[in-house]
């Protein structure tokens, strides 16, 4: 039999009060109780420290005029200004949008040239059906990879090795495959077929 730890463990004490009841119980011996016993002073809303934990106090309490339109906390320094080091809080504020940016921003498809290639790979296979996986394909074309649609993976030529034809649309070459699932670029023999790869 497990036990409960020195503390935890419940008293004989509660274990009676729980199983016989007890209608001379004060506050504190119903909050110990379990189950719905313990929420007695919750559902009949009496002013206890428990009560005001669980559910909240009202604002209109402590003199705030939520009724209005007026930001609270540009009016309330600090709930602990009593306790606080610093005399005044600043109040900081987003500043407004610059319109007159030098250099200005150029176009994303104007940027995205000067990314590497691992980059490219990052936006096209992260940002499906988006504006930029279009422009992260365009230029992964432009440095001569290819899709293949098949194995659904990007491929390129090795330029060190010539592929040679083995048919009107099919090469056999070493190409440089990028693997997305280990992130790594690998380098194998493969027969190409033209129809399969989308330029």
């Amino acid at each position: 039999m497990v036990q409960a730890p020195p503390g935890l463990a419940p008293t004989v004490d509660s274990i009676n009060r729980i199983n016989h009841g007890d209608e001379n119980e004060n506050e504190n011996d119903q909050l110990e109780g379990f189950g719905l016993k313990g929420l007695t002073g919750l559902v009949r809303m009496e002013q206890t420290d428990a009560t005001t934990f669980a559910i909240g106090q009202d604002l209109s309490k402590f003199g705030l005029d939520i009724t209005g339109e007026t930001e609270i906390l540009k009016n309330l320094l600090s709930p602990w200004s009593e306790t606080s080091r610093s005399e005044v809080e600043p109040y900081f504020s987003i500043p407004k949008l610059i319109q007159n940016i030098n250099p200005p921003p150029g176009p994303c498809d104007n940027r995205i040239q000067q990314f590497a290639d691992e980059t490219l790979f990052y936006i096209f296979y992260t940002k499906p059906r988006d504006a930029l996986q279009e422009y992260a394909a365009r230029e992964l074309v432009a440095r001569n990879w290819r899709y293949h649609k098949d194995i659904q993976v990007w491929l390129t030529k090795d330029s060190n090795v010539e592929p040679t034809l083995i048919g009107p649309d099919v090469e056999r070459g070493v190409y440089i495959f990028f693997d997305p699932h280990n992130w790594e670029k690998i380098r194998k023999e493969f027969v190409l077929h033209y129809s399969l790869v989308q330029a």
